[in-house]
């Protein structure tokens, strides 16, 4: 069954919790001058999220990035959830499409959970143990969040870990 984007946002919609949405908020410092300044939360707990996106799991790129771009934190966090998944099951030619759109999205990809749940998964296996050059580009970013997706991204097989510490 073919899904949209304003399918995953109905149903996040559904799930969320005013009371623990103004938690978040404080909790991912959305105050003026703060890293999440801009986030707006639902307040959906992340196992919510999961379920959701297990659902969606087949949702296309294009839809991806409306959520991706959203301003709602569970919408960035659902859509990198699917992109992660999307990634996981795919074949090379599809895999470097995602690693692509992914690093094309960084700028929506800005709050340490968003990085924590999907450089491992996407950038780490993707550059495999070719990639200390491009790392250290990234721990050289002026972005606070491409610095850490260097960080986050050295997957637990990569034999390149400890020379991205070293490179730093």
């Amino acid at each position: 069954m073919a899904y949209s984007y304003q399918t995953v946002i109905a149903t996040l919609q559904d799930l969320a919790d005013p009371v623990r949405a103004k938690n978040s908020a404080s909790f991912f410092k959305t105050g003026p001058g703060q890293y999440g300044e801009h986030d707006q939360f639902l307040g959906i707990p992340v196992p919510a999220q999961r379920m959701v996106a297990k659902k969606f799991k087949e949702l296309p790129l294009p839809d991806i990035e409306k959520l991706l771009e959203s301003p709602v934190h569970e919408h960035r966090l659902t859509a990198l959830i699917i992109l992660v998944t999307i990634y996981k099951k795919s074949e090379v030619v599809k895999r470097q499409e995602i690693f692509d759109f992914y690093l094309a999205h960084t700028p929506w990809i800005n709050n340490w959970d968003l990085v924590d749940c999907s450089a491992e998964f996407i950038i780490g296996p993707h550059l495999a143990d070719s990639a200390p050059a491009f790392l250290l580009k990234l721990t050289r970013s002026e972005n606070i969040w491409e610095r850490r997706i260097a960080m986050f991204a050295p997957c637990r097989n990569c034999s390149f870990r400890a020379a991205k510490c070293r490179a730093t």
